[in-house]
């Protein structure tokens, strides 16, 4: 697999987009047994993820985005 060379814009939007993510799990899993409760997302962490990525170029290119993404940290 080759390896990808981000640029320092692209790294964040990248850690920005895993930040949320997690924030977003962590609301799902540490909802109520039996009950669903919809996930917050603290405005915070959706503003750094939006800010990153218009900073690395990439708003309303996702499969841009997520080429990187996947490149960056390949899943299972």
């Amino acid at each position: 697999m080759p390896t990808a060379v981000l640029t320092d814009h692209e790294r964040t939007a990248v850690q920005a987009y895993l930040r949320l993510l997690s924030t977003v799990r962590a609301a799902f899993d540490d909802g109520p047994p039996g009950g669903a409760r919809p996930a917050v997302v603290p405005p915070s962490v959706l503003a750094e993820a939006e800010q990153a990525l218009a900073r690395a170029g990439l708003t309303g290119n996702e499969e841009e985005f997520f080429r990187i993404l996947h490149r960056w940290c390949p899943g299972p």
